[in-house]
């Protein structure tokens, strides 16, 4: 008993985490992953694509001089990979190819800067169109998706400018001066100056300053475009300004009802599989227009022509109805809510004229929209807009797509067709897995569910 207390009355032995301690781990990539990881779905869509002219571009071959660069599917799978981690800036994905595992697989080994992710992300819109339109017209020519019905829907995303960017022309004449000044002024320090140093430093300025004329030439170009759209409206041309950061952008009324710059981007999606069959990207702010080029991409990059086209009550102008039924030769119905008739000062109260009948300078093809509404059947289909494009579109905002991390809309396009490549991957694991060599198993349903 006394050999026990003294024992007890001794601290206890305890083994304390040593995390400044180096560890050397023996372990290969591809142990890191599971069989149906993921990442592996990603690399191995990845695999079945034609990167050609990005391979044809690569000017290190044979004994020329020059580093060896970066396989394109590597930068390709990253990104895909980190669209659906919600991960949308180049610098976490960099970081993230030395810290997390599933990156590292996808690197096998070749270090990643962000400059070339975001080169790569921003500067191949040809090539993200190109994987889409081959990626859409193998789901169609193997049956997987039908184009009974297609719902189209818009939604506004933040640009990566602000408010106080946009001026008017008065005032962007102002700073193209300034900014012309600025950069001769540069050029000639940058000359006079015989520090090395110091002349490194001013050459990066000089490059700033000539970048900041370059958006404000931009933007000066983008005025007249903005006042046409101010006169249809029938808003003050004068009024009409344009960003000095992106003069692409414009200022577009968003979902919360504030007014911030954005673009707009619209999807069209099969409404039985949620495949993603046509992508566009504009600044305008309605979207009024957009139905009947949407229409006419889908056609072409499926080849097959949708039998109906739900839209909501934004999109159906009636010159888009005439566009739509002369392009599909009548073959593609356009389901859309009719609006109600407008009540004039002075209407006395009498009940206003059914909506459904045809009006005073209807066209054949408006007439049959208004008829083809009133029918209990065809509103029972209508609702399947929502559960559709809403669906999508709620997609893309939970992995990432609140606010473009690019300038100007053919980067903005690059990225958005990421998105939808992303999207279709996943859809592509739940409809025609062996399109892209994909088990059926439990692992693989639940990676296609993550």
């Amino acid at each position: 008993m006394a050999r026990a207390g003294a024992v007890r009355s001794h601290p206890p032995r305890l083994l304390h985490p040593n995390r400044k301690q180096i560890e050397l781990r023996a372990s290969d990539l591809e142990s890191l992953l599971g069989e149906e990881h993921r990442a592996r779905l990603v690399w191995g869509y990845v695999e079945r694509q034609d990167l050609s002219r990005l391979s044809e571009a690569i000017k290190a071959r044979g004994s020329n001089a020059g580093r060896a660069a970066i396989d394109p599917r590597i930068l390709f799978a990253l990104w895909l990979y980190a669209v659906l981690d919600g991960v949308g800036s180049g610098r976490e994905v960099a970081r993230l190819t030395r810290e997390h595992d599933a990156y590292r697989w996808i690197c096998g080994g070749v270090s990643v800067n962000y400059h070339a992710l975001n080169d790569f992300r921003s500067g191949n819109e040809a090539l993200m169109d190109q994987v889409l339109t081959a990626n859409v017209a193998a789901l169609a020519a193997a049956g997987a998706i039908s184009l009974e019905r297609v719902a189209q829907d818009g939604m506004r995303v933040r640009a990566d400018a602000g408010a106080a960017s946009f001026r008017r022309q008065a005032s962007l004449e102002q700073h193209l001066v300034e900014a012309g000044e600025l950069v001769k002024d540069i050029k000639q320090r940058t000359q006079a100056d015989p520090a090395a140093a110091s002349r490194r430093a001013q050459a990066a300025k000089q490059r700033a300053a000539q970048e900041r004329e370059e958006r404000i030439r931009a933007a000066l170009e983008q005025l007249p475009q903005v006042q046409a759209a101010k006169r249809r409206n029938r808003d003050k041309p004068e009024d009409a300004r344009a960003s000095t950061t992106d003069a692409d952008a414009r200022v577009m009324k968003m979902g919360d009802g504030g007014f911030r710059p954005a673009f707009n981007v619209q999807m069209a999606s099969t409404c039985e599989d949620q495949v993603i069959v046509g992508v566009d990207v504009s600044n305008a702010g309605s979207d009024m227009a957009q139905m009947a080029p949407m229409v006419q991409q889908v056609i072409k990059r499926t080849g097959s022509t949708p039998e109906r086209w739900l839209v909501d009550g934004g999109f159906p102008a009636h010159e888009q109805i005439d566009a739509v039924h002369e392009q599909t030769r009548g073959e593609t119905e356009v389901i859309a809510p009719v609006p109600e008739p407008r009540r004039k000062p002075g209407d006395d109260d009498s009940p206003p004229p059914d909506k459904h009948q045809r009006k005073e300078g209807d066209s054949e093809p408006v007439a049959q929209w208004r008829a083809r509404m009133a029918g209990d059947e065809v509103k029972q289909q209508y609702k399947q807009r929502a559960a559709t494009a809403e669906c999508v579109n709620a997609l893309a905002r939970n992995r990432g797509l609140q606010r473009m991390p690019v300038r100007g809309l053919s980067k903005v396009r690059a990225v958005v067709y990421l998105y939808a490549l992303a999207h279709n991957l996943m859809r592509m694991v739940k409809i025609a897995p062996k399109l892209i060599g994909w088990g059926t198993g439990a692992c693989a349903a639940a990676a296609a569910a993550a």
